[in-house]
């Protein structure tokens, strides 16, 4: 079993000024299970303040953020946050509290215990059982 002690938590933002906040407290917040967190913001062109706000996290330790100089969609944000991540284990937070932080140790006991090298959480699925214990490999 791989040790693994930092997750790198990487953050799209779109015109997410009203969410930001709040968005930000609640994965400061949220439990880990004792790795250290680097939370990664990417910025994919806001027009709404945004990018101001993001401008003040950029002076604050473990944050690291980026700004597009062009609107390229979440994909190409996403794919920027994991070039910089240098987490042992990579999440995807989205800043429209589509997702909650809370249930980061959920996703992240199975793959810290050996169980499986990914989960994927989906707000589509109503059953309570969010882990599945096999995982296929992608060669």
């Amino acid at each position: 079993m791989t040790i693994m002690n930092k997750i790198s938590i990487i953050i799209p933002i779109f015109n997410e000024i009203k969410t930001l906040k709040t968005i930000l407290e609640r994965v400061e917040n949220a439990d880990v299970l004792g790795l250290k967190k680097e939370i990664i913001l990417v910025d994919d062109f806001s027009s709404d303040g945004t990018q101001e706000l993001l401008r003040k996290y950029s002076q604050i330790e473990n944050y690291k953020v980026f700004f597009s100089v062009k609107n390229g969609g979440k994909g190409t944000a996403v794919r920027k946050g994991l070039k910089a991540a240098t987490g042992d284990l990579f999440l995807i937070q989205d800043a429209d509290l589509e997702y909650s932080p809370s249930d980061y140790p959920n996703l992240i006991k199975p793959i810290l215990e050996g169980k499986t090298e990914v989960v994927y959480g989906s707000r589509l699925k109503k059953t309570k059982k969010l882990i599945h214990e096999q995982y296929m490999e992608f060669q």
